[in-house]
């Protein structure tokens, strides 16, 4: 097609609805995750599961769509696509109901998210898929080959450009609902065009009909009380779901579901959750504190440890968080002033790590989340990378979410035995006394350094650092038993397979008892457990 032929084309019904079709259904499977991810997880299994259902579900709206093709016409596919707003209109109202229903259902944990996937997804996409074979039968090209190809051709283009403005504009500008149902009004419109000119009054009203259900959806969804609190900010940033919840004095900042970090309102020095306060354990192990001059934090969140180390060391703190929105809300809800000594970066971590030439004393990496662990950030390659960033006496702490032992212990074993092969030594603190999923701190020194435990109950009686480490100091692990774990190697993604067996199983967060200091007291320090069988529940990770 020349230049002149390309500018006078013009789409016929058959080729707009198939294009319309490709963008909204790669649409839909884009929202898909972003609806998915917050009830379940957006690991391998969720992700996997959602392009299983939409590849099912258009696999066989194209068989059935077939069989009925020699039906085909332009007011037919009308109708199809009407019914197909429909049950956008659906979606947007009743996506968190549905979700906490199909939750409940008892599943494997790995398969926990299909039955949403399938009750939200399955039937919009199973009716688009009639679209491709209704448009190859009333295509005016010669030849079944040639009009199968430039059908398929059409339909990759729509998904291509669907798929691109869902990931790069729309999401990042805005809500899921408002995505929606500007996916439905499209389909509408499209609906319309393919009755010109004769258009008759049934058309018309459905198409009303539809579009007020479409507007409807968006401010009269099922009333559910939201058992986390008061959510006073909401918002979809470019990879995740952002939401500041208030809980009495307790604020806390959510990512997809996952809780990353609280602050107590009336008194905003205090550790919230007691594993925050154990990112001070470098401090024991540096020769002396006076001299830690450059911290790094990889994980921003609501920016509470990243703060807590400005105030109380004489120190730079940079801190690498992807998300800027993240960064802002935490300007606005949790208090972040950036300034000389306290430096934020929108980068992935060990891009950054790759890019600067700064050297720091102490690196907290601060990344990891039960489910959906960023595989990059574990292997031996990124642990030679850090340790080439620290100083010859660095000190890297890494918060692992995973069971000090048993099958949920597979992947803490995998990681710890990992940077072994890196630092000279490391040292592992579990921050509950139970054998459940919890934050286990890792903590791994350039320098073989040999610490035991007395020395570092000693240096926290000795050092003034305003956070009492004793508990933290008593939850000293031996070094596990890693002889059947794994090195993690970028060139091995094992990541995922180590991380199956937490799913769905119990995880418990610490939480403080209010005390200033920001540590718990053994016996009376109140706990939050989560307990989601047979559903995996998405986790605490930056603070």
């Amino acid at each position: 097609m020349n230049v002149r032929a390309a500018a006078s084309y013009r789409p016929t019904k058959p080729e707009l609805a198939v294009f319309v079709s490709g963008v909204t259904s790669m649409g839909l499977e884009i929202l898909a995750v972003r609806i998915i991810a917050p009830q379940f997880g957006s690991h391998i299994y969720t992700v996997g599961g959602i392009l299983t259902v939409f590849l099912a579900a258009l696999s066989l709206g194209y068989w059935q769509g077939g069989k009925r093709s020699g039906l085909a016409t332009n007011r037919e596919m009308s109708w199809i696509l009407l019914a197909t707003a429909v049950y956008i209109a659906v979606v947007v109202y009743a996506s968190d109901l549905l979700l906490s229903q199909t939750a409940t259902l008892a599943l494997p944990p790995r398969y926990a998210s299909l039955p949403a996937v399938v009750v939200l997804f399955g039937p919009p996409t199973y009716l688009l898929g009639f679209i491709s074979p209704y448009a190859a039968e009333l295509s005016q090209k010669e030849g079944t080959g040639e009009a199968s190809g430039h059908v398929y051709a059409l339909g990759t283009i729509g998904s291509i450009l669907g798929s691109a403005a869902t990931t790069f504009v729309l999401i990042p500008m805005l809500t899921i609902d408002t995505i929606g149902v500007l996916f439905g009004l499209t389909l509408v419109v499209t609906a319309l065009a393919l009755t010109l000119p004769d258009i008759s009054r049934n058309p018309v009203l459905a198409s009303v009909v539809v579009v007020l259900l479409l507007v409807g959806a968006t401010g009269a969804g099922p009333v559910a009380f939201d058992h986390r609190g008061d959510v006073v900010y909401q918002t979809q940033t470019p990879y995740q779901e952002l939401e500041i919840v208030d809980d009495d004095d307790i604020r806390t900042m959510y990512l997809d579901g996952a809780r990353h970090s609280a602050m107590d309102l009336e008194n905003p020095d205090r550790h919230v959750f007691e594993y925050t306060a154990y990112f001070h354990l470098p401090m024991l192990m540096a020769d002396d504190v006076e001299d830690v001059d450059r911290v790094l934090f990889i994980g921003g969140g609501g920016y509470t440890g990243p703060q807590d180390f400005e105030a109380r060391y004489d120190a730079t703190v940079d801190v690498v968080e992807i998300d800027r929105e993240v960064t802002a809300a935490a300007e606005e809800y949790f208090g972040l002033e950036e300034g000389e000594d306290l430096e934020s970066y929108a980068y992935d971590g060990r891009q950054f790590l790759e890019g600067t030439d700064e050297t720091y004393d102490v690196i907290v990496l601060d990344a990891y989340k039960q489910d959906q662990v960023p595989f990059h950030l574990t292997t031996e390659e990124f642990m030679e990378l850090v340790s080439d960033r620290l100083a010859d006496d660095g000190i890297l702490h890494a918060n692992v979410i995973a069971a000090p032992s048993g099958p949920a212990a597979e992947f803490y074993h995998a990681q710890q035995k990992t940077m072994a092969q890196v630092f000279g030594d490391t040292y592992s603190f579990r921050t509950s006394d139970r054998n459940a999923i919890q934050n286990i701190q890792v903590v791994a020194t350039n320098d073989e350094t040999g610490f035991t435990q007395a020395e570092l109950a000693e240096r926290n009686d000795e050092r003034d650092l305003g956070v009492d480490l004793s508990n933290a100091v008593e939850n000293y692990m031996t070094d596990p038993d890693t002889d059947d774990a794994p090195i993690l190697r970028d060139d091995r993604g094992e990541v995922d397979s180590l991380l199956d067996p937490m799913l769905g199983q119990r995880y418990i967060i610490e939480e403080t008892d209010g005390d200033s200091s920001g540590t718990a007291a053994p016996e009376t320090a109140p706990s939050i457990v989560l307990d989601s069988e047979p559903v995996s529940v998405p986790v605490a990770e930056s603070s």
